[in-house]
């Protein structure tokens, strides 16, 4: 009698120590190989914890993979390459210009298939999510001719105009305040707001001039801003909107300050970039960023 009654015992702390193992809200773990309920395990899975508190994107144009890393005429972004967080998997969503700069700012192209202007979108962008979540955003684009302007070009130079809207993509959205559209001057020592956004005028992101003379804008723009973000928990990526045109649209993405660096083989786009500043931030991700994927393991 007094085996069997102790048997009972065992037998129920067993099955309390099996229920202990299941997390909290009594969902049961769940194999990583287990095919059937693989979409159930990553719509479940919660973000990555992040300590960085600060994000930069600084977008340049045109050029394939190996056209910029490993290039001569590209020494200081192949150096950031080679000391920080270097994406060799990293891909544009679709050609021409302006749909990946919306992509990258909306979680989608919005249908765009051309670099057409003006655009105007009056649904939710990562700008106007992260302001409604009481996060500070600031979008500078070289040579606007004015904080606020809602022009298609401006500034006006041997090769056309030295800004684009198209290059823009906070300037497309009706939801993003005027105020926070501001011309970029000179270098910036420190981050203005929590997220920002720059856009190079259209000889210094490479689209009109050559390699060489987008590496030595990023050299003498972006030291400080990268110092500063190794120091504070803050990230700066470095990214393209396409590549030359060439098949499979591989582009270059460097991610500096608070992460770990390395060579990352993981495959990435843009809505993969978008989802993970969103993660960062704690919002909702939008669109087509809601299937992107963080970009783990690299940024902290």
């Amino acid at each position: 009698m007094f085996l069997a009654q102790r048997s009972r015992i065992l037998g129920v702390a067993a099955l309390i120590a099996i229920a202990g193992c299941n997390n909290s809200n009594g969902i049961v773990a769940t194999p990583s190989g287990s095919a059937a309920n693989g979409a159930a395990v990553r719509s479940a899975a919660k973000p990555q914890a992040f300590t960085t508190q600060y994000v930069q994107v600084v977008m340049f144009e045109n050029r394939t993979y190996d056209e910029v890393i490993g290039s001569p005429k590209a020494p200081y972004i192949t150096g950031l390459s080679q000391q920080w967080a270097n994406m060799t998997q990293s891909f544009a969503i679709r050609h021409p210009s302006e749909p990946n700069y919306v992509a990258l700012f909306s979680g989608s192209t919005e249908g765009l298939a051309s670099d057409w202007c003006p655009k105007t979108y009056r649904g939710v962008s990562l700008g106007s999510e992260l302001l409604d979540a009481g996060i500070s955003f600031k979008g500078y684009a070289e040579s606007m001719p004015s904080d606020g302007y809602e022009g298609c070009q401006g500034t006006p130079y041997k090769l056309g105009y030295l800004y684009r809207r198209k290059h823009n993509p906070w300037a497309d959205f009706t939801q993003i305040p005027r105020k926070d559209s501001i011309v970029y001057h000179e270098a910036l020592t420190r981050p203005p707001a929590r997220f920002i956004y720059i856009t190079p005028n259209m000889c210094n992101d490479m689209h009109d001039c050559g390699i060489a003379v987008g590496d030595a804008w990023a050299s003498r723009n972006l030291p400080k801003l990268i110092a500063w973000d190794a120091a504070h928990n803050g990230v700066l990526i470095l990214t393209f909107d396409e590549n030359d045109g060439s098949p499979g649209n591989q582009i270059p993405t460097i991610l500096m300050g608070n992460v770990n660096p390395g060579q990352y083989s993981q495959t990435i786009n843009h809505y993969d970039v978008l989802r993970t500043i969103e993660d960062v931030f704690g919002v909702k991700p939008i669109n087509n960023a809601n299937s992107g994927t963080d970009i783990t393991g690299v940024i902290k």
